[in-house]
């Protein structure tokens, strides 16, 4: 599978279906090596996936990330297998193990310890049946990993790691503990705005949510920054941080700061300055240019 030094990570959610479909076809065209969708309260990332598959040709779609306490191993693993099998090998299955906050608070379900749940998921994921087709290749997975420990299991069980919310001095320190081979595919938020106001009035907006969960307030601390800072929204200095904001050779220097810290593949998501719900296409154009000439 190839995807590229440069992906991109959004919510297609807010575009009707059709709209779905041409602004992957567009990914593609551009040149971003995939296209990363999330697991969460829109629409199924499984039979997302297939649609896109049905109108692109050479695009990775990847989920960024199925939460494992929702999907039984086994129906994960047939979809994962007959994705595989439709797009000849496009499919990249992204896991991850959510949050206390939201399993607990949202679902009423027990948050079991997450090393031990994913790694059980992993041998159930390998063990399960398949009566279909027999399989070119293996299946790829990844994990969204940030801890030393999820990182560890991620670089040992699958291809590596997909970490969320994170700033490029977390990419340096998951390379040192994965090793060299693993693939390490951060997510970075970009968003074009020179305002200082502005663009840390639109960041915070999308940091809401992240801030609110311990695993990635823990993540950040693990960075350098003190809990203080994470809470209101997040300091100036989380701010900027997670969210590289300003004109194009700034939002281009941090993708490569991930790339220099040892990222094998950024997924830049490309927030819109006027609208929570729909991605940039207009940024993924301005950046294409400079960010896909060796993707």
């Amino acid at each position: 599978m190839e995807i590229g030094r440069v992906g991109v990570w959004t919510r297609t959610d807010g575009l009707a279906i059709g709209e779905a479909a041409a602004f992957a076809q567009r990914v593609e065209a551009l040149g971003y090596g995939a296209l990363w969708i999330p697991d969460a309260f829109g629409r199924d990332p499984f039979a997302h996936a297939a649609w896109l598959f049905a109108h692109t040709s050479r695009l990775v779609v990847a989920t960024g990330v199925v939460n494992i306490h929702l999907r039984e191993a086994q129906a994960t693993a047939c979809a994962q297998r007959a994705l595989h099998d439709q797009s000849g090998g496009r499919f990249l299955l992204g896991l991850g193990v959510s949050h206390g906050t939201v399993m607990e608070g949202m679902f009423g379900k027990p948050y079991p310890p997450p090393l031990a749940s994913m790694r059980a998921y992993l041998e159930a994921l390998e063990a399960a049946p398949w009566w279909g087709p027999e399989l070119t290749g293996t299946p790829p997975v990844v994990l969204a990993a940030l801890g030393p420990l999820m990182l560890k299991l991620a670089s040992e069980r699958t291809l590596g790691a997909h970490p969320y919310f994170a700033p490029p001095e977390n990419t340096a320190r998951s390379r040192e503990i994965m090793g060299d081979t693993a693939w390490l595919c951060p997510e970075q938020k970009l968003l074009l705005e020179t305002d200082p106001e502005r663009a840390r009035a639109r960041a915070r907006m999308a940091m809401a949510g992240p801030l609110t969960m311990p695993n990635y307030r823990r993540n950040l601390m693990r960075c350098g920054f003190t809990e203080d800072e994470l809470d209101g929204g997040g300091s100036d200095r989380v701010v900027d941080a997670v969210v590289a904001w300003g004109d194009l050779d700034t939002l281009v220097q941090r993708v490569q700061d991930h790339l220099d810290a040892g990222a094998s593949h950024v997924c830049i998501q490309p927030l819109d300055a006027d609208s929570p719900t729909r991605p940039s296409l207009e940024l993924l154009e301005a950046l294409a240019p400079r960010l896909c000439k060796s993707s």
